[in-house]
């Protein structure tokens, strides 16, 4: 019997590399399935795996992508332009350091940047399509959130002006990957604006509803920010086009909270960790996300201040075999009530 749920997949950002087996899409592809994953998440912003320009251009290079994929023994489940995403919406103060983010020739030059991301977000539909698939991952940037904390006490205006700018950017990309038939499954994260269930609807809102916008879910961010993970399932499931399986851990104690005292990913109250190591109730979320009928990837996104990224990815496949469920087409004791006519149901209840 096959399982509703498709994995376990990888998702390859943590681990692209300059050396060996890190380095190339043949390669890194062929280690994932050694480990035993069935499917990669690529991320689009490394070159050293994928070139996305010349994937918007080219279905001979799509083709051959996928073939790499299949002759290692791997699918591709999604695109991914966390880091394109992250620069359509910057607020200034974050300006230095999501440079980075960018090529060389768009640093320092916001409006250039934010162009340059534009045209990304829409050749990675392009190249989604020529790939043959239907959902890719992503963020939303963020311009309020440095007002995140409401003190200093924010000008009124200044959320709802933030969210209807997010709508004028975010729509016609949107409209792009609809164009395209294709979706976003934005991972709500904290530095983005959209990070929990509330934000995400006056996003969704200010993109006039839009169909394309989905959610790439991700349990470790909502644990770390004390939101019901399992609650938010029951809420938007039916928005949920992609899964990032992947744990974290929340320790308060007398001197640390949810905000964690700027303190180093080890020593911080909340904290990522390797699948299993965390507080996460996976078990919970495979079988809410199954009763809901979510058949894309189960995708490990491997974060962890303790273990070593090659321990994580090896103990990450069986991980997640273990929790994909089997669905059966009857419960338990279905044999024990079985069929009946009219006539016998009407005497059962004494009519």
């Amino acid at each position: 019997m096959t399982t509703q749920i498709k994995g376990p997949a990888l998702f390859l950002a943590q681990f692209a590399g300059d050396e060996a087996p890190f380095n190339s899409l043949e390669t890194i592809t062929k280690w994932a399935a050694s480990l035993g994953y069935r499917g990669v998440q690529i991320p689009t912003f490394d070159s050293r795996l994928f070139d996305l320009d010349r994937a918007a251009e080219s279905q001979t290079y799509c083709d051959e992508v996928k073939g790499i994929c299949a002759d290692a023994g791997v699918e591709i489940t999604e695109l991914s332009t966390h880091l394109q995403g992250q620069l359509v919406a910057v607020n200034p103060a974050y300006d230095l350091a999501l440079d980075a983010f960018a090529p060389e020739h768009c640093r320092g030059n916001p409006a250039k940047r934010q162009a340059w991301a534009v045209d990304q977000m829409h050749k990675a539909a392009t190249a989604s399509a020529r790939l043959g698939l239907t959902h890719t991952v992503s963020f939303t940037g963020a311009l309020a959130f440095p007002y995140l904390y409401p003190w200093p006490q924010r000008p009124e205006g200044l959320i709802e002006e933030t969210f209807a700018e997010l709508g004028r950017r975010w729509t016609p990309i949107l409209n792009h990957y609809a164009e395209c038939g294709q979706d976003i499954g934005f991972e709500l994260h904290p530095g983005e604006d959209v990070f929990d269930g509330a934000t995400f609807e006056m996003f969704v809102d200010a993109c006039g509803g839009h169909d394309a916008a989905m959610i790439n879910y991700d349990p470790s961010h909502f644990l770390l920010q004390q939101l019901d993970y399992l609650a938010f399932i029951d809420l938007y499931h039916d928005r949920i086009n992609a899964f990032h399986v992947k744990d974290a851990e929340f320790n308060p104690d007398g001197r640390q909270g949810v905000y964690s005292g700027y303190q180093s990913w080890t020593n911080r109250a909340g904290r990522f960790r390797s699948l299993g190591d965390g507080q996460v109730d996976f078990s919970a979320i495979f079988s809410k996300l199954t009763q809901y009928g979510y058949d894309s990837w189960a995708v490990l996104e491997w974060e962890c201040c303790l273990k070593s990224p090659a321990q994580g990815a090896a103990e990450g496949a069986p991980f997640i075999k273990r929790h994909l469920i089997e669905v059966t087409d009857k419960a338990f004791d279905d044999f024990a009530g079985g069929e009946r006519d009219t006539d016998t149901i009407r005497e059962m209840l004494g009519l």
